[in-house]
């Protein structure tokens, strides 16, 4: 199993709230912009997207690489965060 980034695990230790997007693991300026452009502009929309695909990290990855251009690496990161986070508080 991979470490967490401190980003990661900061995300993971509290409630969803307002956040942008760039706060999910793997999601920096530029994808967050590229994201921010097609509507996903906080944390809480990429979520619904995660949870629309009944939190199928396989099918977000690909999703999320198709939206945004992520690399595989981004995105995995992305969608370990989501479901660490689901796990959490849903």
């Amino acid at each position: 199993m991979s470490t967490t980034s401190q980003k990661h695990r900061d995300f993971v230790a509290e409630p969803m709230g307002d956040k942008p997007v760039t706060a999910l693991s793997g999601i920096g300026e530029v994808l967050g912009k590229k994201l921010e452009d097609q509507g996903f502009d906080k944390a809480f929309v990429v979520l619904g997207q995660f949870l629309l695909l009944r939190k199928d990290q396989e099918l977000f990855i690909e999703w999320l690489k198709d939206t945004s251009g992520a690399n595989s690496r981004q995105a995995v990161s992305c969608s370990q965060c989501l479901t660490e986070w689901c796990d959490a508080f849903l």
